[in-house]
């Protein structure tokens, strides 16, 4: 999202805002039906009503990525999800850093390291 948002600033011709508003708010809409049936009892500390809220803030987020004015001025009802959107960084020097490639992605079946790339390997 943050690539796109970041790809349409740089559009000559952007959308009128009442537009991107009227865009927003059909899919706002279309989620809070949607909430408001995969939810339809209430749950401990989530609600469709405070799903609802959410949906609403998470589009006032986007529109202001999109640079136009928020549409719903709702605040984040759920404090916990924005620990689960942050990105994971490694300390160099409190843990070994292992986001850098999947396990066995350069190593061959019999622990040597692979010297090239090949398409006729066995498997």
């Amino acid at each position: 999202c943050e690539f796109a948002c970041l790809l349409y600033g740089m559009l000559k011709n952007q959308l009128p805002e009442d537009v991107v508003h009227g865009i927003v708010r059909g899919a706002v809409e279309a989620e809070r039906k949607f909430i408001c049936e995969a939810l339809p009892c209430d749950l401990i500390g989530m609600n469709s009503d405070l799903m609802t809220k959410y949906i609403e803030f998470v589009a006032d987020r986007l529109l202001t990525a999109l640079g136009h004015s928020k549409l719903f001025g709702a605040s984040n009802p759920f404090d916990w999800m924005e620990l689960i959107s942050l990105q994971g960084k490694t300390n160099f020097f409190e843990k070994r850093v292992g986001e850098y490639q999947k396990a066995g992605v350069m190593a061959s079946s019999n622990g040597e390291e692979a010297k090239g790339f090949s398409l006729d390997a066995d498997f």
